[in-house]
């Protein structure tokens, strides 16, 4: 596939709101379009230089497993129901250590973790 064959595709996804596409996109060929940055508009360049830099940081992304425990957790806190977030989160404790998770949880699970001494948000 050619460069503007491609600009156009991940151009044609962001438009539309379906971004599961153009990141897919971005992400197989984020090599060649970075050499080609200035061929993308906006939101597409915005798009590609996030995954960049979540590239280079070497941050791995949640699974759907993870993303399913920080539902879970975030659903728990607001109810303000401990039981059930330390039982979701026992056995867990390298998923508490990334800090895509921190960043996924909502106000409540926070101060509720942190409470709990389970994690440690950086003041």
């Amino acid at each position: 596939m050619s460069i503007n064959e491609l600009t156009t595709k991940i151009q044609k996804s962001i438009e539309e709101v379906d971004l599961v596409t153009a990141r897919r996109l971005i992400e197989a060929n984020i090599e060649n379009l970075n050499k080609h940055r200035n061929l993308l508009k906006g939101n597409a360049r915005e798009l590609l230089k996030f995954l960049t830099t979540q590239l280079e940081s070497g941050d791995e992304q949640l699974t759907r497993s993870e993303m399913a425990t920080v539902m879970a957790v975030n659903n728990f806190a607001t109810k303000f129901d401990v039981r059930s977030i330390k039982a979701t989160i026992r056995g867990k404790e390298q998923l508490l250590l990334k800090n895509d998770f921190i960043t996924h949880l909502n106000s409540d699970a926070k101060v509720i973790l942190e409470g709990m001494g389970a994690i440690q948000l950086n003041k």
